[in-house]
């Protein structure tokens, strides 16, 4: 589209170049812009122009465009703002979506703009009204409509416009009552309050009283009877009259029309394709109440003009006042338009030359204006964010049969594909243990055991009255939260399940489950540690990539092999998963690409060609929220526009997709029945794909329930987590919002859950925290203290693999803290964990200070035997074992509220050298608890409190302060 200055109106200059409203009123058949006050502002005898600029992920602007006419407005003003926006269009570079707007018929997308709601004014500029100054306040009555938004329309003062079906709002002078008709929604009067709230603020400065009436209770209070007083006293309500906008939209058989000479051509077609769009036309494809307006990208802007006056020309007609016109741009047509088509190709990212916007900047640019924000600006990296606490207990299940198998702590961090997987996870919340209770399906497990785990979890979920988070996961598809999780973990070929066995012998196909003693292929992938992982695949060379790294495991020889295209980050990925896949003391032999050796190949079978392409998986784009109903078995969705925590209602269920994941929000007030179909209303959006934008069936899904919301999910709103804990319904929890003057009640703490299975604050042996690393010299427990884990190492399998850390370095990361009398003591397992069960199976206090104290024997005897040491030397004397003396270790966890802060028996070291980026760093400390080192009176001066307020601090608090002093 050839574009010049005369085509650009200098009102549009400089438009749409950040995110944010830009608002027009036609004033003698030219765009004014409207003050930023004066938005959300609209009257009846005007038209305008409203463009609505989004950033985008990617770092593009969408724009979207919308024309509001009002009711008294003429129509050679109408005419005029369907044009400028063309014109605004081919000034943004001709790819914005263009809305017709027609007052009391506005799109939920338009309203979504103005929440939480707008209410146009009598008067107009070019009407000859007048705009209505301020006077003596008038009682006015308004109808409220919608469950997402809200349509307000002014009705008469008058009892008889009152009905038993929708919801009015009275503003009186000192009082606003909210009238509740019998047949209406909690959701449409939850919205409806937000109307009162608006006219609270905009009409009573915020100082009014509120009131809610019922439908039929009559006289029950004073309030009730002070708000039919205003109408001459209660008196029955009239059935509610018909109008043109309770009438159900007439359906419409679909028909295309090209244009030519601005004149609607039929499109004879035996289906609708997409071949029939010819990219130097325009078409209309009239839906009846939806009209589309198709511009080919190489129409010119008059063509375009004259597409949009045959559109308003064909709804003009008395049968159509609710047709809604939509224009849309050839390559950036919305899922709407193009579901009315039998076929339409498979829409990946769209890529546009940015010749046309790249003209149009260069016009603007001669004339003086900054045009920063019109051309495309370069992709936000970020890096991936797992938005969990990775520092709590995890547990994995192997699903065999309809069992489930508890898997040892050192092997919950390798799965097999043709197995699946149960795994718990619980970290510390804000006021409760948090859970995220997950399945985990490999290509190659059988449906049974799927079905099995599906069920199984349910049970855990349920146990937990629905508090935990439910994930379902497939391999391939794993979120940035479970990797965070597992903190690396190994895929291996073939399984270890009665299902997969059962299926190979079957189907007698060869089993492929993994042997240790035989030749092994991983590729190596992730872009850290928080998502790294190794998945075996066939060992031939045609499976290696030069964009990754591989481990390549025979029974005595290891190679890693480094592909061309790999970073030194990719590298540093292959260290840290090695010790997972290789044999004990084996050394492993690096390979680079292209300086291979004869043996390596021949492990591989020869040499062959392989792709050197980065595998492609599904990145996360902008959020959209739907509200969703099922009902036997059919899924009906509606989008939220510009959504917020306030959209959420508990009695409804809502689906938030982010393209690589979505997720299920349940309601509190949804019924059990519904609750239930969750993961199966996640999977229909799935397979439906509404947005028509390639969604994976394999996508991760979870279910998450209205008060338990994670980080993951929360970070899409600006979220207050008092009002998903309040009482009551929808309405009830904005009324006593609006009464209280926006302030939430919100419930007591819940508290907190035990654990499926009966799970303790700290787990068994064979299920320790996935936080907990083992190692021949060293024992890891995020949370606990180095004396803890000192102690417990010498209770560990010191050939274990650390899993939760990188390969060991030439540095200890922990200090020694056993004194070297007391190491040498002979210290009787049983009998030490006999008497120290009970002190270590007492979890720390939530939130409270853990620090590492150190290890010292006492000088002298205690005068008096404590019940534990007599305990201890009965067991003694009847076992016959060597004494043990408990006293020599002193473990301190806490430090208690209002107890002087003492560094005795602690390790200090200066704050210079227990920075990150220190130059002469120690090397004998607990890295994940650098600032315990340092003393009071440094700890006070760098924090600005004490050790005792900072630990009482919200974990990402603590986080937060550590990252600023270089801690962390």
């Amino acid at each position: 589209m050839a574009v010049s200055m005369r085509d650009l109106d200098p009102a549009f200059q400089g438009a749409g170049q950040k995110a944010g409203l830009e608002i027009w009123r036609i004033e003698n058949f030219n765009p004014v812009p409207v003050p930023k006050s004066s938005y959300g502002k609209f009257f009846t005898g005007d038209s305008y122009i409203v463009l609505k600029t989004t950033s985008l992920k990617s770092g593009a602007l969408r724009h979207d465009i919308h024309y509001w006419l009002g009711r008294d407005t003429t129509q050679d003003e109408s005419g005029t703002a369907a044009i400028k926006t063309i014109e605004l269009d081919a000034a943004l570079g001709g790819r914005a979506v263009q809305y017709r707007e027609v007052q009391g018929q506005e799109t939920e997308k338009f309203l979504s703009c103005f929440k939480p709601c707008i209410i146009p004014q009598e008067g107009g500029f070019s009407s000859g009204f007048k705009h209505a100054e301020a006077e003596e306040h008038k009682t006015r009555l308004f109808v409220c409509k919608g469950k997402r938004v809200v349509h307000v329309k002014e009705v008469p003062f008058s009892r008889s416009s009152l009905n038993h079906d929708d919801i009015f709002v009275l503003d009186t002078k000192s009082k606003i009552f909210q009238f509740n008709g019998s047949n209406s929604s909690i959701q449409e009067r939850a919205k409806a309050l937000e109307v009162v709230q608006y006219v609270k603020d905009t009409y009573h400065n915020g100082k009014c009283e509120i009131a809610a009436i019922e439908d039929g209770k009559l006289m029950a209070d004073s309030e009730t009877g002070e708000f039919w007083g205003f109408f001459g006293g209660f008196a029955p309500l009239p059935r509610k009259t018909s109008s043109d906008e309770d009438k159900p939209l007439d359906s419409h058989s679909t028909k295309l029309f090209g244009i030519e000479k601005g004149q609607l051509e039929p499109v004879d077609a035996g289906s609708l394709t997409r071949d029939l769009l010819e990219t130097h036309k325009c078409y209309i494809l009239d839906g009846g109440f939806e009209v589309f307006v198709w511009m080919g990208r190489n129409t010119s802007l008059d063509d375009r003009k004259k597409a949009t006056a045959a559109a308003e020309k064909l709804v003009h007609g008395p049968d159509r006042p609710r047709s809604q016109i939509t224009c849309v741009i050839e390559g950036f047509e919305t899922a709407t338009f193009r579901s009315k088509f039998d076929s339409w190709p498979q829409v990946t990212n769209v890529v546009v030359s940015e010749d046309g916007r790249g003209k149009v900047a260069a016009l603007l640019k001669r004339q003086g204006v900054n045009v920063k924000g019109l051309l495309k600006a370069d992709p936000v990296k970020e890096e991936p964010q797992p938005y969990i606490d990775c520092t709590g207990n995890l547990q994995v299940w192997r699903v065999s049969g309809n069992e489930k198998i508890l898997i040892p702590a050192s092997d919950q961090s390798k799965f097999y594909s043709g197995d699946c997987y149960i795994f718990q996870y619980s970290y510390p919340g804000d006021d409760r243990d948090e859970y995220l209770i997950g399945t985990w399906f490999g290509k190659q497990s059988v449906e049974e055991e799927r079905a099995s785990a599906l069920s199984l979890v349910n049970k855990m979920v349920e146990s937990l009255k629905f508090l935990p988070v439910q994930a379902r996961i497939y391999e391939g598809s794993e979120p940035i939260q479970f990797h965070s999780i597992f903190q690396g973990f190994v895929v291996f070929k073939g399984g270890l399940s009665k299902g997969y066995k059962n299926y190979v012998a079957e189907k007698e196909i060869q089993d492929e489950t993994y042997q240790e003693d035989g030749i092994a292929l991983f590729r190596v992938q992730g872009s850290g540690p928080e998502n790294m992982q190794a998945i075996q695949v066939d060992p031939v060379a045609s499976s290696l990539n030069s964009s990754y790294c591989y481990i390549l495991n025979s029974s005595s020889t290891v190679f890693t092999w480094t592909g061309s295209l790999t970073s030194s980050d990719n590298q540093e990925l292959v260290e840290r998963l090695l010790d997972l896949i290789k044999q004990p003391n084996v050394q492993s032999r690096p390979q680079k690409e292209g300086t291979e050796s004869e043996q390596f190949w021949n492990l591989l079978g020869g040499k062959s060609e392989y792709p050197s392409q980065k595998i492609a998986r599904d990145a996360e784009s902008d959020p959209h929220l739907f509200s969703c109903t099922f009902s036997r078995g059919n899924l009906k969705v509606v989008e939220v526009h510009n959504f917020d925590q306030d959209d959420l209602m508990t009695e409804d269920m809502y689906i938030l997709d982010n393209h690589s994941e979505i997720f299920v929000w349940v309601g509190q007030q949804v019924d059990s029945r519904s609750r239930l179909q969750a993961l199966t209303i996640g999977e229909k959006f799935l397979e439906h794909d509404f947005l028509l934008e390639n969604l994976s069936s394999k996508a991760p899904v979870y279910i998450i329930t209205e008060g338990s919301e994670p980080p993951f999910f929360t970070r899409f709103f600006t979220w207050d987590s008092a009002k998903s804990s309040m009482h009551g319904n929808s309405f009830q929890r904005k009324l006593t919002i609006v009464k209280s003057g926006g302030t939430p009640t919100v419930d007591k703490p819940k508290r907190r859950p035990v654990a499926y299975g009966g799970r303790s604050a700290v787990p068994d042996k064979s299920q320790r925290s996935r936080s907990m690393s083992f190692s021949p010299e060293r024992v890891r427990v995020r949370g606990r203290s180095p004396a803890f884990n000192a102690l417990a190492a010498n209770f560990e399998n010191p050939n274990a693999r650390n899993l939760s850390t990188p390969p060991p370095m030439n540095r200890k990361i922990f200090p020694k803290l056993i004194s070297s009398d007391s190491a040498k003591l002979s210290v009787a397992k049983s009998s030490t964990l006999a008497a120290l069960s009970a002190s270590f199976e007492r979890p720390p206090p939530a939130r409270e200070a853990i620090i590492p104290r150190s290890i010292k024997e006492p000088t002298k005897p205690k005068p008096e035997t404590s019940n534990n040491d007599k305990e201890i030397k009965d067991k003694e004397k009847e076992n016959n074992s060597v004494p043990v003396r408990i006293e020599t270790l002193t473990i301190q966890e806490d430090v208690k509220e209002g107890e002087a802060e003492d560094d005795e028996g602690l390790t200090i070291y200066p704050y210079e050298r227990l920075k990150t980026t220190s130059a002469d760093p120690i090397s004998d400390i607990d890295v994940t608890k650098r600032e315990t080192y340092l003393s009071s009176e440094e700890f006070r001066e760098k924090f600005g409190m004490t050790k005792d307020a900072f630990y009482k601090l919200p974990k990402w608090k603590q986080n937060k302060h550590k990252m600023a002093l270089q801690l962390f």
